[in-house]
């Protein structure tokens, strides 16, 4: 593998002194047991600088051998950057630079059917091999005349859809990094840390899947032609339970998802969050035993003790991520259950606990559980700091429930949705967090009895 960056910054010369070799060191849990492995990947043979190297760059673009280019530039790396030059050396855009590759290649091979090429971007951007097939192909229509050009670029490369999903914490602080030198027995300047858990979800069909061969080798890459599945239990069953959890998880006092994972209520609340409420109103067929299987999954990687994921963190942008993780979730539900999610409730009526400002400072604004003050870093801070000064409980319930302009629905037409969250609400404000999660919890217990 030839990795190429974008600039000449980092010590891309450590790949050098050590020959590509670094060390991933595996944390994490697995179907309830802890996870510790040393993998040495011996993958990358050589980096290059695009900005300092591209004449090399766009050598390997003409090797025989190539046959796969992976991306990974972040969500704001595949854009349509309109003043790109795709002659330029380099050009500026991910997206021009990839063109220019694939534009050097049609011309080492004239155009040569059997030497396209399998694109599989990584950026965390909905639909992201489409994106980037679009933009290749606008920048090529504005800037290469050869109409074979185009038709190779579209019938001989294939732009794949993809989905990643693993927490890579990355380089270890000093003191860790001390500690696994000793356990390792030999020194690696390049050693980062990973959860155990994987998921590398790639559409393709058949030729896709003979070339990415490198999935035969582990489970957690799949190679299918629709990879929606995937796409939606992350979002609804990991993401969607973060949202809703993290407002609920704080007001109890808890800062971290590990430690909302030794704490019985919380733990049985986002177990049955994720399981009993969310995963029923999926808005895509799932096979009820797959959606079980990733959800143990996922309460798995939330006990992880080797990365600390803090609740604030989570309720970053919080409307916005209740609005597209949670409610299309919740919208399916009652479409096949006609009930009120009770779990969901209680999530929404905490997020709507959370969103109570106590104190302004500029254009922050900060709220209090416990003693304890937190920013509310969310678009909608001064929407719902209007609301708490001037209406009661039951009221703010109400309005930002029906909010449309919020939510792209009315939640108050949700027959039982409105009166569950303002009762939840105001126990949330009466009780506490925490004797409010312990009693819903017990109620819970005495109706399955």
């Amino acid at each position: 593998m030839v990795v190429v960056k974008s600039t000449d910054g980092g010590d891309a010369t450590a790949f050098a002194r050590q020959d590509g070799l670094y060390t991933v060191c595996v944390r994490g849990v697995e179907d309830g047991q802890p996870v510790s492995q040393d993998v040495v990947c011996a993958s990358i043979s050589r980096v290059l600088s695009a900005k300092s190297q591209w004449a090399e760059v766009l050598e390997v673009a003409a090797s025989p051998a190539l046959q796969i280019v992976l991306s990974n530039t972040t969500e704001v790396g595949i854009v349509l950057d309109e003043t790109d030059d795709v002659r330029a050396t380099p050009p500026l855009s991910f997206p021009g630079k990839l063109l220019a590759v694939l534009l050097a290649r049609y011309e080492a091979f004239a155009g040569a059917a059997d030497k396209g090429l399998v694109i599989v971007p990584t950026e965390l951007i909905p639909e992201n091999g489409t994106r980037l097939h679009d933009i290749l192909r606008e920048l090529a229509e504005q800037q290469v005349p050869d109409s074979g050009f185009l038709h190779w670029l579209e019938t001989a490369n294939t732009v794949c859809n993809s989905l990643v999903d693993r927490i890579v914490p990355g380089q270890p602080d000093a003191a860790a990094h001390a500690t696994l030198t000793q356990e390792l027995g030999y020194e690696d300047e390049l050693l980062i840390m990973s959860e155990a858990y994987r998921l590398w979800a790639i559409e393709g069909g058949e030729r896709v899947k003979s070339v990415l061969s490198f999935q035969q080798a582990d489970a957690g890459i799949i190679v299918q032609p629709d990879i929606n599945q995937f796409k939606e239990l992350k979002l609804r069953l990991l993401n969607g339970t973060h949202s809703l959890a993290c407002g609920l998880a704080l007001l109890a006092g808890v800062p971290t998802v590990r430690e909302a994972m030794e704490d019985d209520c919380l733990l049985t609340y986002i177990r049955n969050l994720m399981l009993a409420d969310l995963l029923p109103g999926i808005p895509y067929p799932i096979d009820e035993k797959t959606g079980q299987r990733f959800g143990m999954q996922v309460l798995d990687r939330f006990r992880n003790p080797a990365v600390e994921h803090r609740w604030l963190a989570i309720t970053l942008n919080y409307s916005a991520k209740l609005r597209m993780r949670v409610v299309p979730d919740l919208l399916h539900y009652y479409e096949r259950l006609k009930a009120v999610p009770q779990y969901v409730a209680l999530g929404f009526a905490a997020y709507l606990l959370f969103m109570r400002s106590t104190r302004q400072d500029g254009k922050a604004w900060y709220g209090e559980t416990q003693g304890q003050e937190y920013p509310i870093q969310d678009e909608q801070a001064s929407y719902f700091a209007g609301l708490w000064q001037r209406l009661p409980a039951a009221e703010v319930a109400q309005t930002v429930l029906s909010n449309a302009d919020l939510w792209d629905s009315d939640l108050t037409l949700l027959p039982g949705f409105a009166p569950a969250v303002t009762e939840y609400l105001l126990q949330l404000q009466q009780q506490g967090a925490a004797a409010t999660l312990a009693a819903k919890l017990n109620k819970s217990q005495r109706a399955a009895v």
